[in-house]
């Protein structure tokens, strides 16, 4: 393994980019829920023979969400929060006009559950719950400590 100049491993010269991939029982559902209240866009959809989505990459400005359908054998143990009963990860978004989208998702009948607010550490973010159950906080926070 090479190392970077900062002593960790060299990861070429290109960025890391980290995609998150949630699993739903009804994937078609999700693809067109999530662009709907939250505003994502189609980037890549597969169906298979039956027409029903067997993988999915959806897009929110140069970030990448990927979508895959529920299965009882899952091979990496990964489930919709509805097979769960539960929840094993969130999704924060970076973006600006939390209030506009806040409007978006609850008019699309997003389950809010906490209201877009001024965070004690100088940020404004909502939190919402999608037609699942995975929970979702979008704020202005882009990183910086």
């Amino acid at each position: 393994m090479t190392l970077a100049p900062d002593g960790g491993p060299d990861i070429g010269l290109r960025s890391p980019k980290f995609f998150p991939l949630l699993r739903y029982e009804d994937t078609a559902a999700a693809v067109d829920w999530l662009c709907a209240a939250f505003g994502l866009t189609r980037h890549h959809v597969i169906t298979d023979e039956r027409g029903r989505v067997v993988h999915a990459q959806l897009k929110l400005g140069d970030a990448l969400l990927m979508l895959g359908p529920d299965n009882p054998v899952d091979r990496y143990g990964m489930h919709s929060p509805r097979v769960l009963n539960g929840l094993n990860q969130g999704v924060w978004v970076a973006l600006g006009g939390v209030d506009a989208h806040h409007a978006r998702a609850r008019a699309a009948g997003a389950d809010i559950l906490t209201d877009p607010h001024d965070t004690g550490h100088g940020t404004r973010e909502y939190v919402a719950r999608d037609l699942e159950g995975h929970v979702w906080i979008f704020g202005d926070y882009w990183g910086e400590p």
